[in-house]
């Protein structure tokens, strides 16, 4: 655990919601189950093993001490999650969580709920994905598949997007994203389908073609979607979704399946689209094991042959 601890001997008072600790890259030895986040002005300090009451007073009393330091009679708020098996529980252990409870990223603000639920609304490591939709999405209409909490539709529309269609089958996410929009001056731009993807192609279908796809799904949701079995369906789809010259941001958080499952799952499904990168992950994500990590990829639409006179 002291590579836990001396990150926290370095903590400073956070502006955006970012990863201050990333056990799970496996760089500090020992240190694997441990993983902190900052979702200011609440720290969240999340365990992937069962942990005693002993373990947490030690950690309580090392933001405590460092708190004091950098934030001399700012309260400390810090939220312990164990997601264990044997030991799940989400549990306030010092100070309070706004309600509502909203972070920013790179201008954009988005609401978060670190009480309640495994998620907290805004899925750190994909924070360079949503800047590269931000950077690509002008005038573009944009296919958000499995939005969640539309955090991708938010920074469409500030990129530029002239239209975002937001499709998740959690009526509670989509209601979500449906707040953070007005949260962050938009105003309009943005439909949203409580969905089951592979039940409203019509739909889907009927609003394109696009100019970007994001399909960004659960690894495993039993009912939902299980990426083995149901990533390639998906991809055969996306061609028609298109339009020429169109992008797809492919995303999967499966530490089992690497990059090459889906490049081949694409070679298979949708040959005519083609890879044209691997995203990276932010700094605070780095992985001793980088195809272990979340993965991004972006792949392109031919464009039209131009005609010949």
């Amino acid at each position: 655990m002291q590579a836990l601890l001396d990150a926290i001997a370095r903590l400073e008072p956070a502006a955006e919601a970012r990863r201050v600790f990333h056990g799970r890259g496996g760089l500090h030895p020992g240190c694997e189950q441990w993983a902190l986040d900052a979702f200011p002005p609440v720290w969240v300090l999340t365990s992937f093993q069962p942990v005693d009451e002993a373990t947490l007073a030690v950690l309580h009393t090392a933001l405590a001490e460092r708190w004091t330091q950098v934030a001399p009679g700012e309260p400390l708020n810090w939220v312990f999650q164990c997601r264990h098996d044997s030991q799940t529980e989400t549990r306030l252990m010092a100070g309070a969580v706004p309600e509502p409870h909203v972070v920013s990223e790179r201008g954009a603000r988005f609401l978060v709920h670190v009480l309640k639920g495994q998620n907290h609304g805004l899925f750190l490591d994909m924070a360079e994905g949503r800047q590269w939709v931000h950077e690509h999405a002008d005038k573009q209409k944009v296919l958000n598949l499995f939005a969640y909490t539309c955090a991708f539709s938010v920074v469409a529309l500030q990129g530029g997007a002239k239209q975002v269609i937001n499709v998740d089958m959690s009526g509670g996410a989509m209601a979500i994203g449906q707040q953070n929009h007005p949260l962050n001056g938009l105003a309009g731009g943005a439909s949203f389908l409580a969905h089951d993807i592979f039940k409203t192609w019509g739909k889907i279908t009927r609003s394109g073609p696009y100019g970007l796809v994001i399909v960004d799904p659960p690894s495993f949701q039993k009912g939902s979607f299980v990426a083995t079995k149901d990533y390639q369906r998906l991809m055969r789809r996306l061609p028609d979704l298109l339009l020429p010259g169109g992008q797809v941001l492919l995303c999967l958080n499966a530490p089992e399946l690497d990059t090459a499952f889906l490049r081949q799952q694409m070679q298979e499904a949708a040959p005519e689209l083609v890879f044209e990168q691997r995203l990276p992950n932010p700094e605070a994500f780095a992985d001793a094991s980088p195809e272990r990590a979340l993965k991004v990829l972006v792949y392109r639409a031919p464009a039209l042959a131009p005609r010949v006179a």
